[in-house]
């Protein structure tokens, strides 16, 4: 197999390496990830040098998956509004006062802030590998080999096919807008762009009608076959255990170490 870099596809998300990490079964990097979260959130907020392997353990694993860290790195605008929020947290908590820069912080803010910003990072540089490497049909395979409720599993999977769909309808209607000398810039223009929304609301749901009467007409009976032929090596567990066991050690050290 051709160890060269493909560009993404099957979702805007994923990056097609052919890494070992990309062939590894869905259920057990989803199984991964979490332990990994759990433990990341279980690390105690006052320490610092444990954030840091953490973060060292998860770049092994990007580079493991050979996804380019800058095409991760730029993925990370997601986690802004907890970021804007982590940054508001020293000037708004209560507690002893201190000075950074000449502005008086929040102690306990500070700290707070601190855990605020490490733990989502980590979190979210996680969830965007597991979607690098994962294909969405695949995460529905894994869901399901983890025993999620069926209903669940397919309402993400209705989710993942249609999000695409909708926003192209939406960007379709933006464009038409645009067509017609539109240019929002005031609130005068608010009530346009409501009944834009309502319009798009409209449309997905009707077309969601009729993919359920298609459905129908082709046997549905409230289950969705989704055939798993991928079998689980020891190399994949041993591989998918690689980062929650080097989480737990570290996180362990740290609270043997307050």
């Amino acid at each position: 197999m051709s160890t060269q870099t493909v560009r993404p596809h099957g979702h805007t998300l994923h990056f097609a390496t052919g890494s070992f990490v990309h062939r590894m079964p869905a259920h057990l990097k989803l199984a991964s990830l979490l332990g990994f979260v759990l433990l990341v959130v279980a690390t105690p907020r006052e320490a610092t040098w444990p954030y840091a392997v953490h973060l060292l353990a998860l770049l092994g694993a990007v580079r493991a998956a050979r996804v380019p860290a800058a095409y991760l790195l730029r993925r990370l605008g997601i986690e802004a509004p907890f970021v804007v929020f982590a940054l508001a947290l020293p000037f708004v908590a209560s507690g002893p006062r201190t000075d950074v820069l000449g502005l008086t912080m929040s102690q306990p803010g500070l700290v707070a802030a601190w855990a605020l910003l490490a733990k989502g990072t980590l979190g979210v540089l996680a969830a965007l590998l597991l979607a690098a490497t994962t294909e969405p049909r695949d995460l529905l395979v894994g869901l399901t080999r983890l025993r999620l409720p069926a209903p669940l599993v397919q309402i993400m999977g209705f989710m993942v096919r249609y999000v695409d769909v909708v926003a192209g309808e939406l960007r379709r209607m933006s464009i038409a807008r645009a067509a017609r000398g539109f240019d929002p810039r005031s609130p005068r223009h608010w009530p346009i762009l409501a009944r834009s929304l309502g319009g798009l609301f409209v449309r997905a749901y009707e077309r969601g009608e009729r993919v359920h009467l298609a459905m129908l007409s082709r046997g549905y009976a409230g289950a969705l076959v989704l055939v798993d032929e991928q079998p689980t090596s020891r190399a994949d567990i041993v591989a998918a255990l690689a980062l929650p066991a080097a989480a737990a050690l570290t996180c362990g050290w740290a609270v043997l170490a307050r």
